[in-house]
């Protein structure tokens, strides 16, 4: 038996179930496009087997509104149900959660778009468009993201309104959604500016997926290297004052102590409050914007004081994020660069400073020996002298080294980026007997000349040394300095003639201008609107007035506020009425002239009730009366009426002699 059949024999029990409603070709195609602008803009984030699968059932479903089929049978549906809901198990894992939730959630509107049948079932793909695209800020909080977004709200709106008014036209539907879109925008920023929060931004929606970018807490020859290749922003600087000589813009993220003959990676150590120094000497203070990297550690300038809200110091004088940091995130700092760090070291810290493997890159050692001199400072001088001197070249594409590899930079090749020098230098100090360790940062950045704000990217990587010294602490040494002066000066694009990023080469100017413009835009709004919080919200306030700031404050706040603005809209409506309409403002002076004779209307009284009422009080006057009102109420209730047909009753209503 065929399913058509076997679907003849049983039919459906239809009960109460409200009949399938008929959407004719213009509605189903407006309801089609506020799918698509709804999921477009989540397309790229979407898995591809996703994507292909909700584009494919829409283009599907787009021809059968175009052919004017309805709804297919339910159970065509269930299949690719079960099918969307496996796909999203074997690729995340678990069905549940923000990422697999709206992967899932995208393809549901599809398949209710395809089964809607009656209102119920528009209403809920309406509300299922609205929460994608609200879930596209749950990834992309940039005011790019905002314009994708409003598209297809306006087209939601629209698809609303051509079911309500199937005979308004497509520029009529727009107009009207960009009018209600616009009457909710004041109540949307009284939400935004009224509603209570907490110290963290409205907008933080943490995800353990969110994807790993930036340094790492290893370094390996080649690693930082291949980071330089990408132009990404890992954070902007605004600084409260001058901004720090070049020589002083080292961001410090994580310190590297032990070796492995291979790699470099971090020593474990407990975070405190406050760091283990008492700072001295200039102060910069500035506040940082940082993008996700799903890493604890924060870039600061040497070296940072606390205590900061939200932040721990170890022993390293690394600053650490409460939790990784997973959404961009604006921290405020100060550093104090001259101040003396590391004068009183725990035994733990030497061990970690001297440690190095056993056996391995015999030469190196050897060379150490030899360049050991009476004191340590005279030692590093002599390290630092021989690698000044030994031809050393700096470059993104060294040859690959050896299992010596140490061995093999500092005596074969002589070609290598910032990592080899610092590692090189780290491991030469250690084997002369001196406390030594490996420091990952960035170092640079280029001023934004929009906004002037620092923009420090993952091409401003960096590596460097720290040395040890009995009288002054911990001393920071940049081989890689002795090799390529201008890296420090001038970044990257004066150090290197070949081998430069795309946005870094001098041929692409404009389009760096381009990308300041977009940076300084996106900066901005990260900081007046993503990057609103409790703090701003409480100085605002204040700024307003209203110094005592508690929840029912707050909250009677948004009450009379949005009272006020529904009495500015109902008075704005009822004089754009007033004015907008010729034909109610001819009826109105009608009325107004013969309420002093007595004649006024009953506010319930319609226009030919009134006629005949006026015709019986004054017969003489009866047919002009009439005739006004009889006019007036084919204009007004049998449109479409012209503005030749209005204006000569208009003119009718003017010239008519009422005795008194």
């Amino acid at each position: 038996m065929s399913i058509a059949r076997f679907l003849r024999v049983f039919p459906a029990r239809r009960g109460n179930k409200p009949p399938e409603l008929a959407l004719n070709r213009d509605q189903g195609f407006w309801l089609l496009a506020a799918a698509v602008l709804s999921l477009a803009p989540l397309a790229p984030s979407l898995p591809v087997w996703a994507s292909m699968l909700c584009a494919a059932l829409l283009f599907w479903r787009g021809r059968r509104i175009w052919h004017g089929q309805g709804a297919p049978p339910r159970w065509i549906l269930l299949p690719l149900a079960l099918i969307a809901t496996l796909g999203v198990q074997m690729t995340f894992g678990r069905i549940f959660g923000k990422t697999p939730g709206v992967v899932l959630l995208a393809v549901l509107l599809v398949l209710k778009l395809i089964e809607a049948r009656d209102m119920r079932d528009i209403r809920i793909v309406t509300f299922l468009c609205f929460f994608l695209q609200f879930s596209l800020f749950f990834n992309d909080q940039t005011l790019f993201g905002v314009f994708l977004v409003l598209p297809a709200l306006l087209a939601v709106l629209g698809s609303q309104i051509a079911l309500a008014d199937p005979a308004s036209g497509a520029r009529e539907r727009l107009k009207t959604s960009g009018l209600l879109f616009a009457q909710a925008l004041p109540f949307m920023l009284a939400l935004f500016f009224l509603f209570p929060r907490s110290i963290a931004p409205l907008w933080g929606v943490p995800d353990s997926a969110v994807a790993t970018s930036g340094l790492s807490d290893s370094m390996s020859p080649g690693s930082i290297s291949e980071m330089i290749l990408s132009d990404k922003l890992a954070f902007n600087v605004e600084f409260d004052g001058p901004l720090p000589p070049p020589a002083d813009r080292y961001w410090r993220g994580p310190v590297l102590n032990h070796f492995d003959g291979t790699t470099w990676r971090m020593a474990m150590t407990a975070p405190q409050e406050r760091p283990a120094y008492t700072p001295t000497g200039r102060r910069f203070r500035y506040q940082i914007m940082l993008e996700p990297t799903n890493q604890r550690w924060l870039p600061a300038l040497d070296y940072p004081a606390g205590p900061v809200e939200g932040v721990r110091f170890n022993r390293d004088f690394q600053a650490l994020n409460n939790t990784p940091v997973t959404q961009r995130t604006r921290i405020a700092l100060e550093s104090f660069p001259d101040t003396k760090v590391g004068l009183m070291e725990h035994r733990w810290t030497f061990q970690y400073a001297h440690q190095l493997p056993i056996r391995g890159n015999p030469k190196t050692r050897a060379l150490a020996a030899e360049l050991k001199a009476e004191t340590p400072a005279k030692t590093v001088e002599r390290i630092l002298g021989w690698l000044a001197s030994g031809g050393f070249v700096y470059t993104l594409k060294p040859p690959r080294l050896s299992e010596n590899s140490i061995d093999g930079f500092l005596f074969e090749t002589r070609m290598g980026f910032c990592e080899h020098y610092a590692g090189s230098f780290v491991f030469l100090a250690r084997a002369a007997g001196i406390p030594a360790r490996v420091v990952t940062g960035y170092q640079g950045g280029r001023i934004n000349p929009v906004d002037r704000t620092l923009n420090v990217r993952q091409s401003d990587a960096h590596a460097w040394a720290e040395i040890w010294f009995a009288e002054r602490g911990w001393v920071r040494v940049d081989p890689t300095a002795l090799v390529a002066p201008l890296r420090i000066e001038n970044g990257l694009e004066g150090s290197l003639d070949t081998g430069l990023p795309f946005m870094l080469r001098p041929e692409n100017a404009w389009l760096r201008q381009l990308r300041d413009r977009k940076e300084a835009l996106t900066a901005q709004w990260y900081r007046m609107v993503i990057g609103y919080d409790g703090r701003q919200q409480r100085d605002l306030l204040k700024n307003i007035g209203l110094n005592e700031i508690s929840v029912p404050v707050m909250f009677g706040a948004i009450a009379m506020t949005t009272v006020l603005l529904m009495a500015a809209f109902y008075l704005w409506a009822q004089h754009r009425r007033e004015n907008a309409d010729p034909l109610a403002r001819a009826w109105a002076r009608f009325s107004a002239r013969l309420a002093p004779l007595g004649l006024a209307r009953e506010p319930a009284e319609g226009p030919l009730d009134y006629g005949r009422r006026l015709a019986t009080i004054r017969p003489s006057e009866a047919t002009d009366l009439m005739s006004i009102c009889t006019r007036y109420a084919r204009l007004r209730y049998r449109p479409p009426s012209s503005p030749k047909e209005i204006s000569e009753l208009a003119h009718a209503i003017d010239v008519i002699n009422i005795r008194k």
